[in-house]
Formats: C-alpha cells, structure tokens, sequence
C-alpha cells in the first residue's frame, strides 16, 4: 500500500466504498461525492490523500482543509477506508499522512467531527486509538438521538 494524490479515475471505486461502509446515510453519500468531485478541481481548497494498492486501486481515502478565518486549524472532512481493509492500519496511515500534511502547511491542530450514533462506535473508537481527544458533545445535534462529537489531535 501506499499514498499519493486523489485522481479523477478514483471516483467510482472510492463511491463504492463510501457506499460499502454501512455508515453513511444516502445524503451523506452525496456530500462525500460532491467534496470528491470538488477536490479533483485544485482550486477548491479541499485537500485529499489516497491509499492504493499496488495496482492503483484505492482502498481508502481522506479529505481535510484548512478551516476557514483560523491560524492553522485544520478540518478531517471525511476519512473512509475498504470495509475489507479496516483495522489493517490503512486508516491510521491515511491520518498520519493528514498530520504530516497540515503541520507541513504551520497547521496547529486536527478537528474531527463525527455521529455519536451506536453505527458510528468503531469510527470513534479508531479516532481514540490514534490519540485524538474528545473535546464536547452536542446532544440531538445532527438529529433527535444523534449527537455531534468534536474530537481533536495537536500537532
């Protein structure tokens, strides 16, 4: 496995696995999709690192960018890995390579926000393996019963 940029031919696989993960509700989906597609444009000011095999094939994508009006606060969009490949480290190399990216470009800090939703344990669960740190809970915020969790790693 290894890392490189996002690339227009990636989209169907990486639309394959968003839709494969069993997490996502299908307007989420459609969000993914669109910061896909808006990230194939250079000038959108999203920010994407692929995993792929070694012919190609991504196995796992993650989308941030520089939060807009901070000093270096970096916002984790959307990190998606294979279902067939999760808990293989490809999740955590995909973070690392956001890590390295941001503190490359004087980031501070990784924001993380994610569904306190019982489908939503093992991603939670990774963010906490890998060091990040929750900072608060927004009860009923994406819907009744579903809170917003902010989760934070310092670079």
């Amino acid at each position: 496995m290894h890392l490189r940029e996002l690339r227009a031919s990636d989209r169907e696989v990486l639309a394959t696995l968003i839709r494969g993960s069993a997490a996502f509700r299908e307007d989420e989906i459609e969000v993914a999709l669109e910061l896909i597609d808006a990230g194939l444009d250079s000038r959108s000011g999203y920010l994407f690192v692929v995993a792929a095999d070694e012919h190609e094939r991504a196995l796992g994508y993650a989308c941030y960018g520089l939060t807009p009006l901070t000093d270096g606060v970096y916002d984790l969009y959307w990190i998606v890995v294979d279902a067939a490949r999760q808990r293989s480290g490809v999740g955590r190399q995909l973070l690392e390579a956001v890590k390295r990216d941001a503190r490359a470009r004087h980031g501070r800090c990784v924001i993380i926000e994610t569904s306190g939703k019982p489908s939503y344990a093992s991603q939670r669960a990774f963010y906490e393996r890998c060091g990040c740190e929750m900072l608060a809970r927004y009860p009923d915020f994406y819907r009744v019963g579903d809170d917003k969790l902010v989760y934070m790693v310092r670079l």
